[in-house]
């Protein structure tokens, strides 16, 4: 089978190009100098010259809480056509199978938790990083109308928890939490700080999944994508505090310091949990624990990222 996989070269995509099962599949994975998908005139004569057979889009502009705050036109309105040319060329060349990955940001910001897959568009988003989540609802929304209107075409969405590990964005703007707080962390060992700041007060709650999970549960997708629910939460079944990331950070990397915290700081929403029922039901669960990922992803920050 021919995958064409969209953002090959961001985490998702390079741990899904590494995972064996890869070697499984002809995986098709240009470049953004290759294919630019803002485009819809490229990426439409690029899947007709091409003709892959399924589509997994992890494409998109992502970023950390101030980068969503300080950009949010270019994160509403770039990933809303990425998901629209990917997936409507897709639907247009004929492509029967997409998966479609989707954002925890895409529940409501007072939704109870754990956040169920029926909750998405109830209530108001999350401000601090409202133009991600729309577009990632209407690329959701987009697989669902072109999968009802015929059945012929399984476009899917699976929406994971929060991802971190191998291949991560650790730069202070870009990146999320667990890699901003190795690199803060390690920064503050080395240089030998005995304060490392927090944003808020550190209790608020959040789920975050080591990417080579998250990779194994997109290739167990693909292999039985008939059984894949036609939207599907991926996550832990678990979430730890901001406090807690900061202490087993600190254990991983051997910093004994202390923290304080900035509470004029944007925290975003206090929790953020996805509900597992379904994807248990489906028979797929994470295996790594918090500390196991966080090693593996410290060794690549230490490997490549220096």
């Amino acid at each position: 089978m021919k995958i064409w996989l969209t953002g090959g070269s961001g985490m998702v995509g390079s741990n899904l190009v590494e995972h064996p099962n890869a070697k499984q599949y002809e995986v098709l994975n240009p470049t953004r100098a290759e294919l630019d998908l803002l485009d819809f005139e490229s990426v439409n004569t690029w899947i007709s010259i091409n003709k892959p057979d399924f589509v997994i889009h992890s494409a998109g502009i992502v970023g950390g809480i101030e980068a969503n705050i300080n950009n949010p036109l270019k994160f509403y309105i770039e990933n809303l056509d990425i998901g629209r040319n990917v997936i409507w060329g897709a639907r247009k060349n004929n492509i029967k199978y997409l998966l479609n990955l989707g954002s925890s940001c895409m529940y409501p910001r007072n939704a109870p938790n754990p956040l169920k897959e029926e909750m998405i568009l109830s209530g108001e988003l999350e401000p601090t990083n409202e133009g991600y989540a729309l577009a990632k609802i209407i690329a959701f929304k987009l697989c669902e109308y072109i999968s009802k209107e015929s059945k012929l075409f399984q476009y899917k969405t699976i929406i994971p928890c929060n991802i971190y590990g191998r291949f991560d964005k650790f730069e202070a703007v870009k990146s999320h939490l667990v890699p901003a707080v190795i690199r803060k962390i390690y920064n503050a060992k080395i240089e030998g700080q005995n304060i490392v700041e927090i944003w808020g007060d550190g209790k608020a709650r959040r789920e975050f999944m080591y990417a080579g999970d998250l990779v194994d549960a997109i290739w167990t997708a693909v292999e039985g994508f008939s059984d894949l629910p036609s939207h599907l939460n991926l996550g832990l079944g678990v979430d730890y505090s901001i406090n807690e990331y900061y202490n087993i950070i600190s254990k991983v990397i051997g910093y004994e310091g202390d923290f304080v915290y900035n509470l004029d700081k944007p925290v975003g929403m206090k929790r953020k949990l996805v509900a597992i029922d379904k994807q248990l039901k489906w028979g797929w669960k994470s295996k790594f624990s918090l500390e196991d990922g966080i090693k593996a992803t410290f060794n690549y920050y230490l490997e490549n990222s220096l």
